[in-house]
C-alpha cells in the first residue's frame, strides 16, 4: 500500500497514510477549519489536495447556513485552495469530485462526510472521517487508519429492466442488515458488476456505509478506465501517468471474512421501507402505500442516467394531483445536460420542480422538508426516523424508475405498471 509506505498491510493493523485528497462540506469543514487554526497552523499541507464543497444547505437557506458557507469561502481564499466550489459551479460533492477528475484509481480519499465511500467505484480507498481527522489532514496530509477486513459480494445474472445499482445495493443491505459489514470493506464483484455502468457502481459504493462498512470498492476495469480517461480529457489532461499498468484488484489468494454470492437475474425493483435501509420489499408489493412527495436526486441517484430513466417514464404524463415531485440534478454539468436533452422540460411539464444542485431534502435541510404525517419516496440513501423532517414522517428509498412511476400514480408503483 503505497500511501502507507509499506509493501503489505493486514486487517487490524494501524497505519499512518498519506492522503490523496481531503474533502469537507459546509456542515463538517467549519469544525475542521476551527481546529486547524486552534492548533496554530497557518498554511495547509497542499492547497491542491483539499476540496471544499458547500452543498448541504446551499444555496443558503438561512443565516446560520450562510455563515457556515462563508467560513469555507474565507478559508479557501486565505489558503488559495484550488478546489473550492462556490454556488454556480458546485454540485453534490460525491458526484462533483469524480466528474471533475479529482479522484483516480489507487487514491486514498478521506472526507468529513459518511458517503465519501462513493469513490470506491473508481478503485480508490475512500472513507468518511470526523472533522478533527480532516483538520489533521489539513495540517500534514496524513491520517490514521485501522485496516479493515473485507467481505466479498459476487453478483451473477443479468438484471431485469428497471433494476439498477440502487436496487442491487438495497437488496444486499436487506440481506445482511445495517450492521452486516460493520467496519469492513464491501468488495462488489461478479458478472453483473462487470456489466454495470459507472453510475450504477457509484450508487452501490455510496450506500456501503448503510451496511456499516468502512467503504465499498470495485476492481478497476475497462469501464473504470474509460470513465477516468473521459473526465481527464475534459480537463485537458491525458492522465497516462496515472493509468499505466494499473492492476487494482484483489490478489488471487485474498482472505475474506465472508463471501456472499447471489444470482440477481430474478431481482425486481425494491423499496426500503421505514425506518431502515435494510427493511426492503419488492416495489410491486407496496402499491397500497400512498405518497405526499417524491424526490429524485442526491449523491446516490442524481446523475444524468438517473434523470434519463425518470424522464423516460414521466414523458407525456402528469404528476398525481396533490403530490410534490422534486428533481435535483447532482451537479451543474448534469443540470445543463438535462436542459439540453429536454429532461428538465419533461419534469416541469409533468408538474414537478427542477432544482439547482443541493443535498437539501436528503438530510432534512431544505427544498423538501416533510411535515408531520407526510410520506416521501426518495432516491436518497437514508430513511431513519426524522431524516427528512418531522419524526412523525416516513421515508421510503428506491431507484429513479420506481420514483418516477410512483410520482405518476401517487403511490409506490412498479415501473412496469406505467411504462
Amino acid at each position: 500500500m503505497s500511501c502507507a509506505g509499506k509493501k503489505s498491510i493486514k486487517p487490524g493493523e494501524f497505519i499512518e497514510a498519506k492522503v490523496s485528497l481531503a474533502l469537507g462540506n459546509d456542515i463538517t469543514a467549519p469544525f475542521a477549519i476551527e481546529e486547524f487554526k486552534r492548533a496554530g497552523f497557518n498554511w495547509v499541507f497542499d492547497r491542491n489536495k483539499i476540496a471544499l464543497v458547500p452543498d448541504h444547505f446551499t444555496p443558503a437557506k438561512d443565516l446560520k447556513s450562510a455563515n457556515q458557507a462563508k467560513i469555507l469561502q474565507v478559508f479557501a481564499s486565505e489558503q488559495k485552495i484550488k478546489n473550492y466550489f462556490e454556488v454556480g459551479c458546485m454540485g453534490i460533492e460525491h458526484a462533483l469530485l469524480p466528474e471533475k477528475g479529482l479522484v483516480s484509481p489507487g487514491d486514498l480519499v478521506i472526507g468529513a462526510d459518511s458517503h465519501t465511500c462513493t469513490y470506491g467505484a473508481l478503485g480508490s480507498y475512500a472513507m468518511g472521517v470526523g472533522s478533527t481527522d480532516l483538520a489533521r489532514a489539513f495540517i500534514d496530509g496524513k491520517c490514521w487508519i485501522k485496516v479493515p477486513a473485507s467481505i466479498r459480494f459476487i453478483y451473477k445474472g443479468k438484471p431485469k429492466k428497471w433494476v439498477c445499482g440502487k436496487d442491487i445495493i438495497l437488496y444486499t443491505i436487506g440481506n445482511i442488515g445495517v450492521d452486516g459489514a460493520l467496519y469492513k470493506v464491501m468488495e462488489f464483484s461478479g458478472p453483473a458488476i462487470d456489466n454495470l455502468d459507472m453510475d450504477g457502481r457509484f450508487s452501490m459504493c455510496n450506500m456501503a456505509i448503510e451496511a456499516g462498512a468502512a467503504t465499498g470498492i470495485i476492481a478497476v476495469d475497462k469501464i473504470t478506465l474509460d470513465y477516468v480517461r473521459r473526465v481527464q480529457k475534459a480537463k485537458n489532461k491525458t492522465g497516462k501517468h496515472r493509468l499505466k499498468n494499473l492492476d487494482l484488484k484483489s490478489d488471487a489468494g485474498a482472505c475474506y471474512d465472508k463471501i456472499y454470492e447471489w444470482d440477481i437475474s430474478r431481482l425486481e425493483p425494491v423499496v426500503a421501507c421505514p425506518h431502515l435501509p435494510s427493511n426492503i420489499q419488492p416495489a410491486g408489493k407496496l402499491k397500497g402505500v400512498k405518497l405526499d412527495q417524491v424526490v429524485i436526486g442526491s449523491c446516490t441517484n442524481g446523475r444524468l442516467s438517473d434523470l434519463r430513466i425518470a424522464a423516460q417514464i414521466l414523458k407525456g404524463r402528469l404528476v398525481k394531483k396533490g403530490l410534490r415531485l422534486i428533481v435535483i440534478p447532482a451537479t451543474q454539468k448534469i443540470y445543463l445536460e438535462a436542459i439540453k436533452e429536454g429532461l428538465a422540460r419533461v419534469f416541469i411539464k409533468a408538474g414537478g420542480v427542477f432544482s439547482t444542485p443541493t443535498c437539501g431534502p436528503c438530510l432534512g435541510g431544505h427544498m423538501g422538508i416533510l411535515a408531520q404525517g407526510e410520506r416521501c419516496l426518495a432516491t436518497t440513501n437514508r430513511n431513519f426516523v426524522g431524516r427528512m423532517g418531522s419524526p412523525q414522517s416516513e421515508v421510503y428509498l428506491a431507484g429513479p424508475a420506481v420514483a418516477a412511476a410512483s410520482a405518476i400514480t401517487g403511490r409506490i408503483t412498479h415501473p412496469q405498471e406505467v411504462a
